[in-house]
């Protein structure tokens, strides 16, 4: 399990030495004796607790007396301090349990177990352990809590294999008014904080292990709290949405705003793309705000008032990062969008990806993707474009150059606009949304949220999406070797998840490398596709510009196999991009997202326990009823252990139940036991990011796989 696997690479290379078991023979005798420990779940273990115990196998070959003589020793310890040795009489194979110390030794090594023959005492077998503290992590930390609201929390403890088991409590800074904490009376590792009714900066909750060892404070998880007014933060946010109106015509949303104190809204701008063209609205601050629903923090309404236009009402989702996810629960109609704290963006040189779906004249759905490079003085020269929708896109042959400019708004804090020109020339406002400056280079690229501002005719479709920065690399294959989570939407309510691996070289037909993996598809309203191996291939196009084509979907094991659908990626970072395909009615957009390196093969359940904020990221389909989502989700423990999803789910405030798996790849199942049908029974789960501090799973992508049920994809995150 990653926790185990990782925990053992920040100890030194532990797993060098780790569960490394050698068998000896007896000069010649041919006697062999083979060492593995394992622990009450028959997990086999190469990393144990202090004070918790394994069960030790020592399996002779070559004689009919299976008997051994167990010794135990260790580099940085002796006698008890190494743990001790209790061996079973009467089993065959021969068995003994090990129990660590109370303190782990140090500095970490490994501890060396040793089965002697008692046939031949020249043949031994060797296994090493390493002795750990047990340790706790908490999540979310750090994380706001609104004053008087609700917020809970999950505890883990590491290695895998230790109890599940906690106490409870939190402190303050000024030691009073901390709010109190209540533990789960079946489930030791959720406890819900209750904020205190006034702002407290200081607050941690603490899980502590019932694990005894030495030092106590060794199995101590903390979290950190910030009690404020309000769970929305005050300052500049950018926000994007797309839906239908109660007419089933597509909409499109993006806009700035400012909040104040108490969740008030004290201004902002609104782009508007309806079926009545591009429009712009401010936000009326009197009418506008963001408050919680009923208690829960992680829950909230968004109503945003429009002069001389409509309000809209969101019902949203909060992450412990601050990020806002929502649907629309006003009856004007439905969607989804994203609301996070603005960046900063500015004139420089700098080159952004971006990715944009909407529609054309006729309501055919369109998508775009490419690369602008922008320089200071607020010239875009080099760019490329390729479409995919529509005959009459104004580009002509994929890829097409890409010139224009772009600017700030004279009067409007947040909004820039922007011309671009291929065959044609159409315009766009862009919002800066959340990430880093430009500047910089990272995992989280600063982010636009673009909207078009022509009138909707033959050669100027209907568009919004999202710009990124692009990381300076050279964009060939081998800066794409790696695994990634790929997600994909398009028209009839066709979706997909891809988990993939991208091997880094050029050595095919043509310079491409290979693509590997497997993915789930709900197309055509609910025909369900599980594919669990594919082997295509990638390629950049020739440049290091981030351009590069890509084969997915399709059907490999159909008779005769269905080939895969030509994409086209452009690259914002290693693993990371948008994708479009090339052919397909189905216009299907998406992105492609990286796997962290030292988390890919070792994910498993007991990595997700915490509450995810989740919510629908995309739809092609009005009869699609977008969702957010509070899922809380826990392991009460036990042997086998037992993995559980609860939560509400809206519209309609609907309890969620059930049970949920992951495997080593970072691919698993939700499994829910309500709400009843017709609602999405059965899910599948793709995990991206890891916590490797906390070795936590922060987040994953979920897609519906009951047969006959139309999905969308959903996005979850601590």
């Amino acid at each position: 399990m990653i926790k185990d696997c990782l925990f053992a690479v920040a100890l030194l290379s532990l797993v060098l030495a780790g569960g490394c078991a050698k068998g000896g023979n007896g000069r010649g005798s041919g006697i062999t004796v083979a060492v593995s420990a394992k622990d009450a779940n028959g997990n086999s273990v190469s990393v144990v607790g202090a004070t918790l115990s394994v069960t030790l196998t020592a399996t002779v070959t070559g004689t009919t007396n299976t008997a051994v003589t167990w010794t135990l020793s260790g580099t940085n310890c002796t006698g008890n301090a190494c743990g001790t040795l209790t061996p079973t009489t009467g089993t065959t194979p021969a068995t003994a349990t090990y129990q660590a110390p109370a303190t782990a030794p140090s500095p970490s090594s490994a501890v060396t177990i040793t089965a002697t023959s008692q046939a031949d005492s020249t043949a031994k077998g060797d296994l090493g352990v390493h002795v750990v503290q047990v340790t706790v992590f908490v999540t979310p930390t750090p994380v706001t809590v609104g004053q008087g609201l609700v917020q809970q929390f999950t505890a883990v403890a590491v290695p895998d294999d230790a109890p599940q088991t906690f106490t409870w409590n939190v402190t303050c800074t000024n030691g009073t008014n901390c709010g109190t904490i209540a533990q789960d009376p079946n489930t030791s590792g959720l406890a819900v904080y209750t904020a205190p009714s006034t702002p407290q900066p200081g607050v941690v909750v603490t899980a502590t292990s019932t694990v005894p060892q030495t030092p106590a404070s060794a199995g101590n998880g903390t979290a950190k709290v910030t009690v404020a007014t309000s769970r929305l933060p005050s300052g500049a946010y950018a926000f994007r949405f797309s839906g239908y109106d109660n007419s089933n015509n597509p909409v499109a949303v993006a806009g700035s705003l400012t909040t104040g104190a108490n969740g008030s809204i004290t201004g902002g701008v609104e782009d508007v793309l309806s079926a009545s063209g591009p429009q712009q609205f401010t936000i009326n601050p009197t009418s506008s705000s963001y408050g919680a629903t009923s208690s829960n923090n992680n829950l909230g309404t968004l109503t945003l008032a429009l002069n001389g236009g409509p309000t809209s009402q969101y019902t949203a989702v909060l992450t412990s990062s601050g990020t806002i996810r929502m649907i629309e629960s006003d009856s004007t109609g439905t969607g989804s969008g994203i609301m996070q704290k603005s960046g900063t963006f500015s004139l420089a040189t700098q080159t952004f990806v971006f990715g944009f779906t909407g529609v054309d004249s006729t309501g055919n759905r369109v998508g775009y993707v490419g690369m602008l490079p922008l320089d200071a003085g607020g010239t875009i020269t080099g760019g490329l474009l390729d479409a995919n929708g529509t005959t009459a896109n104004g580009c002509g042959t994929s890829p097409c150059n890409v010139a224009g400019s772009y600017s700030a708004d004279p009067n409007i804090p947040g909004l820039w606009h922007m011309t671009l020109t291929t065959a044609t020339t159409q315009h766009f406002d862009f919002f800066v949304s959340g990430g880093q400056t430009q500047t910089k280079t990272g995992p989280n690229p600063l982010t636009l949220y673009a909207i078009s501002t022509d009138s909707t005719d033959a050669t100027h479709p209907a568009l919004s999406g999202s710009m990124v920065y692009q990381v300076p690399l050279t964009y060939n294959n081998a800066a794409f070797a790696g695994t990634s989570v790929s997600n994909l939407t398009g028209a009839s309510a066709n979706v997909s998840l891809t988990l993939g691996t991208t091997d880094g070289t050029s050595g095919g037909t043509g310079g491409t490398g290979g693509f590997t993996g497997n993915f789930d598809q709900n197309s055509n309203n609910g025909t369900i596709l599980s594919v669990s191996s594919f082997s295509y291939q990638y390629g950049a196009t020739g440049s290091t510009n981030g351009r590069y084509t890509f084969q997915m979907l399709g059907n490999p094991g159909a008779t005769p196999p269905v080939a895969p659908l030509p994409f086209i990626l452009y690259a914002s970072g290693a693993n990371r991009g948008f994708l479009l395909d090339q052919s397909s009615p189905a216009v299907m957009t998406g992105t492609m997202d990286p796997q962290p390196a030292e988390a890919v093969g070792f994910y498993a359940p007991s990595e997700m326990p915490g509450t995810y904020a989740a919510a629908t990221i995309g739809n092609s389909d009005p009869t699609v009823v977008p969702v957010v989502e509070n899922l809380l989700l826990t392991s009460p423990g036990g042997t086998p252990p037992v993995y559980n999803v609860t939560g509400t789910q809206n519209p309609g405030s609907q309890a969620l139940t059930g049970t949920y798996t992951m495997i080593n790849t970072g691919t698993g199942t939700i499994a829910l036991t309500a709400p009843p049908p017709p609602a999405v029974a059965t899910n599948v789960i793709y995990a991206i990011d890891v916590d490797l501090t906390n070795f936590a799973i922060t987040d994953f992508m979920m897609m519906g796989t009951t047969s006959g049920t139309p999905s969308s994809i959903i996005f979850a995150q601590q």
